[in-house]
């Protein structure tokens, strides 16, 4: 099967299944690492435990973007 024929199968797949084959595809370009998986699973987890607990406090998107650009404005 050559690469142009390929490619217009994908494309006729339902959207579902384009998202696995572009996913599938990406995977075999920049094989996960499970360690570094796990490690940001484990940082995910701490963040959600904390904002949960009133640890710390979330910041609405929009005040984070005034700030950078206020920053930036200087």
């Amino acid at each position: 099967m050559d690469k142009q024929t390929l490619i217009d199968e994908a494309i006729s797949l339902p959207v579902e299944d384009r998202a696995l084959v572009v996913d599938s595809i990406l995977r075999s370009l920049n094989p996960t690492d499970s360690t570094i998986d796990r490690e940001w699973t484990q940082v995910a987890q701490q963040r959600l435990d904390d904002l949960c607990s009133g640890k710390i406090t979330a910041v609405p998107a929009q005040e984070v973007f005034q700030r950078v650009r206020e920053r930036l404005a200087q």
